[in-house]
């Protein structure tokens, strides 16, 4: 049984995306993806969104926006994750777990769009999360 997870689309006060850079054990491999992390045992997903943002960008949201939610894979697990939209980012650190070596890529919407569609991004939580934003959010 898994408790759940939080998935969060940092927005810039210039319309930037933060997303993060991290080595992935389990595959072996690097990616581009939101920040997100696990949440503990009865804690509010919105709370837990609040520190995995301080702890893997440094920055707090004025604003937390719930824009969806997806079950990343129900065929043998029960994770749920919590997609958030966070605005008004302002810098509040909190220290990072010990094992994470993350490097923040800020990204405009049309950085964003390329690397989705050239492969570069390419896990289910971002790409989750960049349609929800597109449903919450679409473009004008």
């Amino acid at each position: 049984m898994h408790g759940g997870a939080v998935a969060l689309l940092p927005v810039a006060a210039d319309g930037r995306f933060v997303l993060v850079r991290q080595f992935r054990h389990s595959i072996g491999e690097t990616l581009l993806e939101v920040c997100a992390g696990t949440l503990e045992k009865g804690e509010d997903p919105a709370v837990c969104a609040d520190r995995e943002l301080r702890e893997e960008t440094g920055f707090q949201a004025d604003k937390l926006t719930h824009i969806g939610a997806i079950y990343s894979a129900p065929g043998f697990c029960t994770e749920k994750l919590h997609c958030y939209l966070a605005e008004g980012l302002h810098p509040a650190p909190l220290p990072p777990d010990a094992d994470e070596q993350i490097e923040l890529v800020h990204l405009t919407a049309a950085e964003f769009a390329q690397k989705i569609a050239s492969g570069e991004i390419c896990d289910a939580k971002t790409l989750s999360c960049w349609a929800f934003l597109q449903v919450y959010r679409p473009a004008r």
